[in-house]
C-alpha cells in the first residue's frame, strides 16, 4: 500500500506455499474474466510473480507497484475486485492438481479486496507500467507476450515465465 494508507491497511502475510496458491487462482480468474488488453496486462503481471521461476519467497509487492494506467484506472480497479472475487467463488480451482486450503485462502484474498478498494487513482505511479512493458536490453523475452497467448492445458494466459499452473506441476 502506498505511505499514507499503510498505518490504517494492514499488508497480508503469507508462507511461500500461499503466496503460490495466492497467485495461482489470481492468474486462473484474471484469466477468465479479462476482455481488454489492460484487463490481460494486469493478469500477466500477477502471473509473473511465478515463485517456482522467480525463486521462493521473492514475489512480494506493493499495490502501487502493480501496473496500474490512469486513463483506464476505475476500470482496472473494478477488473481486480472481480478477480478477486471470482477467486473467492473457487472459479477455475478445477485446473490444478491441489485443493487450495479456504481456511488459509480466503482471508487473504479477502484482505487482497480489501486494500485494491482502498487504493485510489492518485497513488498511482505510470513509472511501475512503463517500467515493466519496456523490454530490457538483457532480456531475450518481452515483458508481456505479444498476441496474449494462452496456456493450451489450463486456459491462463501466459506471462515471460510461461505458464504459471505448468511451472509449478499443475
Amino acid at each position: 500500500m502506498p505511505e499514507h494508507a499503510v498505518p490504517v491497511i494492514e499488508s497480508i502475510g503469507m508462507s511461500n506455499g500461499l503466496t503460490s496458491v495466492f497467485i495461482e487462482v489470481l492468474s486462473i480468474s484474471g484469466s477468465m474474466l479479462a476482455r481488454t488488453n489492460r484487463e490481460r496486462e494486469m493478469t500477466i503481471w500477477l502471473a509473473q510473480r511465478d515463485q517456482s521461476v522467480v525463486g521462493i519467497g521473492t514475489v512480494g509487492f506493493d499495490i502501487d507497484e502493480m501496473p496500474w494506467s490512469i486513463d483506464t484506472f476505475e476500470e482496472e480497479k473494478d477488473f481486480m475486485l472481480r478477480m478477486i472475487i471470482h477467486a473467492i467463488a473457487g472459479a477455475g480451482w478445477e485446473r490444478l492438481s491441489y485443493k487450495p486450503r479456504k481456511e488459509s485462502l480466503i482471508p487473504c484474498l479477502e484482505q487482497f479486496q480489501t486494500m485494491i478498494h482502498a487504493f485510489n487513482r492518485d497513488d498511482v505511479n505510470l513509472e511501475n507500467y512503463l517500467e515493466w512493458s519496456e523490454i530490457d536490453e538483457d532480456d531475450d523475452l518481452p515483458t508481456i507476450p505479444p498476441g496474449y497467448p494462452i496456456c493450451v492445458k489450463h486456459e491462463v494466459y501466459l506471462s515471460c515465465h510461461g505458464c504459471v499452473l505448468c511451472n509449478n506441476g499443475s
